[in-house]
């Protein structure tokens, strides 16, 4: 399964995403889309999973999960906007985490792209940064991936540009 990982757009999409994003199996945005066109373009482009964000309006909130689990390749996914970091999650993501135990954490909110083992719950923290142009980060950027049997491979972050120039 290839997967093209995307957050906190807060509206705006690059056209870059679609050309990075051209080999994917589906698209998971990890909350804070802006707008309901922005996940409808993402959602006639590929099979979009995603969650909503503390900016998404009610409409978004109908339509996406505040998380999601999904299980693929002998691998459970738990996808949520605002997690938190290792040593430092949010009383609820630690709830879900102790409920699930998944392999794999994905999240947004925090616009820094960080990818790092917890050996604590023994899992994967994945947060592929921001890709919009409001907030703080210097750096727009996306992820992608494939899920195989034995966890993520051929993980890649990429530069979409300055926050502030497309």
């Amino acid at each position: 399964m290839k997967v093209g990982l995307i957050s906190d757009t807060h509206g705006f999409l690059d056209d870059q995403v679609f050309s990075y994003f051209s080999d994917r199996d589906e698209i998971w945005h990890a909350g804070d889309f802006g707008t309901t066109e922005l996940a409808s373009q993402l959602a006639e482009f590929k099979l979009l999973k995603g969650v909503w964000g503390n900016i998404d309006d009610q409409q978004l909130r109908n339509k996406f999960p505040e998380y999601e689990l999904m299980k693929l390749e002998n691998q459970l996914i738990l996808m949520i906007h605002i997690a938190g970091t290792p040593a430092r999650y949010s009383r609820q993501v630690k709830k879900l985490i102790a409920q699930h135990q998944p392999n794999i954490l994905i999240c947004g909110h925090s616009h820094i792209l960080k990818v790092i083992r917890d050996p604590d719950c023994q899992l994967l923290y994945i947060n592929p940064g921001a890709a919009g142009r409001q907030g703080f980060h210097r750096m727009r950027t996306i992820m992608r991936f494939e899920i195989q049997n034995t966890g993520i491979k051929n993980l890649e972050a990429i530069e979409l540009g300055l926050r502030g120039k497309i």
